[in-house]
C-alpha cells in the first residue's frame, strides 16, 4: 500500500533554559513518510545534535562567548522523542511536532534539561502519594510588524482593550490550540496596549507545562502568518505575568488534598504545609520565576520605598498577593503562585513549586513558624523577595532545598548564565532577545 499523500512529517524539538524551542526539522518529502526506515529509526533512537544548540549563550548570534565548558558543549546529545506528544500542526502544511528529552550519547539524561527536572520532581511527588493538577495563565503582547520611524524600529500594538481587530487571527489561534490538545479555558484582552491574557484548563503532571510549551511556540508561528509578533517580554510600564494555579491530588486524581472538610473554605493541613514551603522558599522561587532584569521590575510596584526586598504575601481570594488561595470553582481549593513572569520557563516553574511545597509537607511546616523564621509578624505573613536579580541569584544559591531538588549542576549553570547576562546585556538588547528569539 502506498504511503498516504501529505502525511505530516515531524519536527523534533526541546525547550532550552530560556525557553527557546530548538530541534531538528525532519521533513523529507522525497521519502515515504513516518513509515520510512529512516524516520522510524529517529522515532525510536532519537536525533543527534551538538549540545551547544540547546545550551547557547543568551544571544544566539554569539559564537562561543559565555559557554560554561566549550568542550562539553560541542559534544553531541540525543533528542529522544516523547511520542505521546506527537501533534499535527494545523497552521502549517504537512508538519507535526514532537517534544523531546535530551540525553547524552551514553543514554544519561541531560541534567540541565528543564523538562527532565520537572519530570523528576513529579516523580518525587508521586513517591509521596500525590499528583499535581495545574494550569498556567499568561499575559503576552501582540504587535504589528515592525516599522522604521526616524531610524528607530517600532512595533505598534495590534490589539487593545477597545479593539481586537483581527478575529481571524484569534480564531485560527484558538482552534489550532484545541486541535493540538491545548485546552484553553479563557482568552481576553488585558490592561496594556496590545496585551492579552490566556488561561489553560488544568491538567495532571507534565502535560500542564507541555501545553504551555505548545502554546508559546504555536502563537509565535500563527502570529507570523498575519505579520504580527507575539512577545512574552515584560515591557516598561506594564508586565506580562505568568501564574501557576495548582492543587495537590491523590495518585488517581479523585481527591483534592488542598480542600478541607466538606463545606469549609479553608486550606487543609496538607495545603497549609505546602503553602508554608512556598513561603519559606519564595526568594529562590522568584529567581526562577522572574529570571530577567525586566521581569523583576514588576516587584517594584509593591515597594513603597527604597528597600532591597518586597514582601511575599498570601491571602484567600485576593489577587494582590504572591500566593492567592482560591476557594471557588468546581475542583476545590487551589493555590495560585503569582511570583512569575511570562518569560519564565514553565517546566522550571512547575519543578520549583513542587520542590518548595513538598519540603513544607515533609517538614510539616506551619505558616506561623515560617513567618517567625523570617522574623516577620505581618498578619498577611509577608516574606522577603529580592528586588534585584543579583540578590535573587544569591538567594537561589543559598537555598539548599531547591538546590538539591533541581540539581547542583543545573543551579550552577543557571546562576552562571544569569550573571553573564547581568554583566553583558542591557534592557534594549534583552527586549530584542525576548521579542525575536525566545518563546
Amino acid at each position: 500500500m502506498a504511503p498516504t499523500e501529505g502525511f505530516p512529517l515531524p519536527v523534533l524539538g526541546a525547550a532550552q533554559l530560556e525557553f527557546k524551542a530548538r530541534g531538528k526539522d525532519n521533513r523529507k518529502p522525497d521519502l515515504p513518510p513516518f513509515q520510512s526506515v529512516i524516520l522510524k529509526e529517529k522515532a525510536t533512537h532519537g536525533v543527534s545534535m551538538p549540545r551547544g544548540y540547546l545550551e547557547l549563550t543568551l544571544n544566539p548570534k554569539d559564537n562561543e562567548v559565555g559557554y560554561i565548558s566549550s568542550t562539553s558543549f560541542h559534544r553531541d546529545i540525543i533528542l529522544s522523542p516523547d511520542l505521546s506528544t506527537f501533534r499535527v500542526l494545523p497552521w502549517t502544511e504537512q508538519t507535526a511536532r514532537v517534544i523531546c528529552d535530551p540525553f547524552t550519547v551514553l543514554g544519561k539524561p541531560v541534567s540541565t534539561s528543564p523538562r527532565y527536572i520537572a519530570k523528576q520532581q513529579l516523580s518525587q511527588l508521586q513517591d509521596y502519594g500525590f499528583s499535581l493538577y495545574s494550569a498556567f495563565t499568561y499575559e503576552f503582547c501582540i504587535y504589528g510588524i515592525a516599522e522604521v520611524i526616524n531610524s528607530k524600529t517600532i512595533s505598534f500594538p495590534a490589539a487593545t482593550l477597545l479593539n481586537n481587530q483581527d478575529q481571524t487571527f484569534i480564531q485560527e489561534l484558538i482552534e489550532g490550540m484545541y486541535y493540538i490538545g491545548v485546552n484553553i479555558e479563557s482568552f481576553s484582552s488585558s490592561a496594556g496596549l496590545g496585551q492579552m491574557e490566556i488561561s489553560f484548563h488544568p491538567e495532571f503532571g507534565i502535560e500542564a507545562a507541555d501545553s504551555a510549551f505548545a502554546f508559546r511556540t504555536g502563537i509565535k508561528e500563527v502570529a507570523k502568518k498575519y505579520n504580527y509578533i507575539a512577545s512574552f517580554f515584560s515591557e516598561i510600564g506594564f508586565y506580562n505575568s505568568g501564574i501557576l494555579a495548582h492543587s495537590l491530588w491523590d495518585i488517581n486524581g479523585q481527591k483534592n488534598y488542598f480542600s478541607g472538610s466538606f463545606g469549609t473554605r479553608e486550606l487543609s493541613d496538607i495545603g497549609k504545609y505546602w503553602l508554608a514551603g512556598l513561603l519559606l522558599h519564595s526568594a529562590a522561587l522568584s529567581c526562577l520565576m522572574a529570571p530577567a532584569v525586566s521581569c523583576r521590575k514588576r516587584y517594584f510596584k509593591y515597594s513603597k520605598d527604597s528597600k532591597e526586598t518586597v514582601n511575599a504575601k498570601w491571602a484567600y481570594n485576593d489577587n494582590s498577593g504572591s500566593f492567592n488561595i482560591k476557594c471557588h470553582g468546581g475542583k476545590g481549593i487551589q493555590i495560585e503562585n503569582k511570583l512569575g513572569s511570562a518569560t519564565a520557563n514553565p517546566y522550571l516553574v512547575l519543578a520549583a513549586t513542587i520542590a518548595a511545597g513538598l519540603d513544607g509537607i515533609k517538614r510539616k511546616l506551619s505558616i506561623q513558624d515560617v513567618s517567625e523564621e523570617k522574623q516577620n509578624t505581618s498578619h498577611l505573613k509577608a516574606l522577603a523577595i529580592p528586588l534585584k536579580l543579583e540578590d535573587a541569584l544569591a538567594a537561589l544559591e543559598e537555598d539548599l532545598c531547591i538546590r538539591e531538588a533541581l540539581g547542583d549542576t543545573f543551579i550552577r549553570y543557571f546562576v552562571t548564565m544569569k550573571r553573564y547576562e547581568l554583566e553583558t546585556e542591557e534592557i534594549d538588547a534583552e527586549r530584542k532577545k525576548y521579542l525575536e528569539y525566545f518563546i
